[in-house]
């Protein structure tokens, strides 16, 4: 089977593992990331002789990847309070308390201001970039990523053992 449109599988090659690193970063969930990746290469094949005339169809890609992730949130969470129950913190071996910590502060975002975040700090996109890829104005970006900053800040200082500098 061939894609809609030559350079798909030159695209994926090219691409896959950056925007599976994204929405890992952005999940903390590595087979949560990989279904919503999996998906969001299917639609970007079946659209191909479109999104490959995008301005970044990684973008394209990354953007509906993080949609679908976003609507699998929602999806669990109301299955969790239809259920009435919690799950405790899970640290899985070879995570360092960092990682963990992190991941844990990156959840506690909201999911808009978690993908601007990883999308800034980890990724490497500009204000502009994010303000192009999510269609939010920069100066929105801009706030999302100060009030998602400080709310980090508080929430790995609550992880910091007592009596650490920094």
């Amino acid at each position: 089977m061939t894609a809609g449109g030559s350079g798909f599988e030159e695209f994926y090659a090219a691409s896959s593992s950056r925007v599976l690193g994204h929405l890992f970063l952005m999940t903390g969930n590595r087979a949560e990331a990989e279904d919503a990746v999996a998906e969001a290469y299917a639609r970007a094949w079946q659209r191909w002789a479109v999104v490959s005339r995008a301005d970044s169809p990684e973008a394209w890609v990354r953007t509906v990847a993080a949609r679908i992730a976003i609507s699998g949130w929602r999806k669990a969470v109301n299955r969790l309070r239809a259920h009435r129950r919690e799950v405790g913190d899970q640290v899985l071996d070879g995570l360092s308390a960092d990682h963990v910590a992190l991941m844990q502060a990156l959840r506690a975002l909201s999911p808009v201001q978690r993908r601007d975040i990883v999308l800034h700090h980890l990724v490497g996109l500009s204000v502009a970039e994010i303000a192009q890829e999510t269609g939010a104005p920069a100066g929105t970006v801009k706030a999302r990523l100060s009030r998602g900053r400080k709310a980090l800040a508080t929430l790995l200082d609550e992880h910091e053992p007592k009596g650490v500098n920094r």
